[in-house]
């Protein structure tokens, strides 16, 4: 398969070329689709199945502080950021 740039018309791509280019456009879309955020202490607490008030302690706790972005009383927390941080914390 030759190398595809973005000048390329689409009339000069062969059948296989055109598959891979929509496949590779398909698994980058749901890749960037993947990315997730809960929002405030319920989310939180949603995410680790536990009450608000122990999710705000673990949140305390420091823990999760590369997950969570807070601004006022806005509060968003990247799910598998923090799954992972919980994860290592545990080893």
């Amino acid at each position: 398969m030759s190398i595809l740039n973005n000048n390329t018309p689409l009339w000069q791509l062969t059948v296989g070329e055109f598959l891979e280019l929509q496949k590779t456009e398909i698994e980058l879309a749901l890749v960037t689709k993947s990315k997730r955020y809960e929002y405030g202490l319920k989310g939180l607490a949603k995410l680790l199945g536990c009450s608000r008030s122990t999710a705000s302690k673990i949140k305390s706790s420091g823990i999760l502080d590369e997950a969570i972005c807070q601004n006022g009383k806005l509060i968003i927390i990247d799910k598998e950021k923090a799954l992972e941080l919980l994860k290592k914390s545990k080893e």
